[in-house]
């Protein structure tokens, strides 16, 4: 009941002459509807916005999107369609038009959809990401990893294609090398999500093979920057030793192979700022503690913890970092 009197209390102030403020009041209490699923009242605010700013593309959007949550597919579509031919249209309403599409199944139409946004924006991390769920719906993985890998070169710091990358890599078996590296691209580009744990496990287990059980040379088609960083690893033999934990093991290698790369000045030859990134950690004396975070909970929880509780300086200072300084890849470092 209360609801009802707040959705009734808004309503009532937005007059005919509605002010801008009031119509922003009404638009953000929607979306605060929606997201907490709401769809009642949301519907009620959205049929009440589209009264009286209903050429707002934002709200369009919005509305695009509560139809997809609530399975009106068929809506969701007629709104898209009308909204990509808008001038002021932007790559997120291809996107929305591609789900809409995709939640039926309509592939022929979704991947026209996704090619017209091409043609407007054809650098789009976002669209290729799409464009490559489409085809992993339709099982048809070559595909998908072809989209992925476009999306990385176009747009280096949209993280869904690193993540949709490292989980085809990690599952068909096919390049250690793109897993390890986009796993790990993955991880400082969306540092704390749930898809972030979910790539650490992927990472901890695919280093442990990598290294402990020996490397394994890329295949001959392999780019000539993929074989560049399985040379740098040739001569070092990551062994346990008794009392070391993985993430110490992993650290030492990790590091022998940063001094490696950039005493041989393969950084000339082959840019890849995660590595200058790593090398800084190396510099500043906060290596172990990113190893850690990247490695310690998966490794052993317990472990991780005592770690933090006896090294709590480095921990606080690595921390500080990734709070105030955000990771970027530079473009152009995509190596076929």
């Amino acid at each position: 009941m209360k609801q009802f009197f707040v959705i009734c209390f808004l309503f009532t102030a937005l007059s005919a002459t509605a002010q801008p403020e009031q119509v922003k009041k009404l638009y953000d209490q929607t979306k605060k509807w929606m997201t907490e699923g709401e769809y009642e009242s949301a519907a009620l605010g959205f049929k009440e916005l589209l009264q009286k700013d209903g050429n707002n593309l934002d709200v369009l959007k919005d509305w695009v999107y509560f139809n997809l949550l609530t399975k009106n597919y068929t809506k969701a579509i007629e709104v898209g369609k009308v909204m990509i031919e808008r001038p002021d249209a932007d790559e997120q309403t291809y996107q929305l038009l591609g789900m809409g599409y995709k939640a039926i199944r309509d592939f022929e139409n979704c991947e026209k959809a996704y090619q017209r946004g091409f043609r407007r924006f054809p650098k789009s991390g976002v669209l290729y990401n799409e464009y490559g769920e489409m085809y992993a719906i339709e099982n048809n993985f070559s595909n998908a990893i072809i989209q992925w890998e476009k999306g990385i070169e176009a747009e280096p710091n949209y993280s869904s294609n690193y993540y949709n990358a490292t989980m085809y890599y990690s599952k068909m078996n096919t390049n250690a090398f793109k897993m390890l590296l986009y796993g790990e691209l993955f991880c400082n580009l969306e540092s704390y999500t749930v898809r972030t744990a979910d790539v650490k496990e992927i990472l901890f287990d695919a280093w442990q093979n990598f290294l402990i059980q020996k490397l394994k040379l890329p295949a001959d088609n392999a780019s000539a920057f993929e074989k560049a960083f399985a040379e740098a690893f040739s001569n070092i033999i990551a062994t346990a030793q008794q009392g070391s934990s993985i993430p110490e093991i992993l650290t030492a290698a990790r590091t022998k192979f940063l001094l490696i790369w950039f005493s041989k000045k393969q950084d000339n030859k082959f840019p890849f700022y995660l590595f200058n990134h790593l090398q800084y950690f190396l510099q500043e004396g906060m290596f172990d503690a990113y190893n850690q975070w990247l490695f310690g909970p998966v490794a052993s929880t317990a472990a991780y913890q005592i770690w933090l509780d006896t090294h709590d300086v480095e921990a606080k200072k690595f921390k500080e970092f990734q709070q105030t300084r955000l990771f970027k890849m530079p473009f152009g470092q995509y190596y076929k």
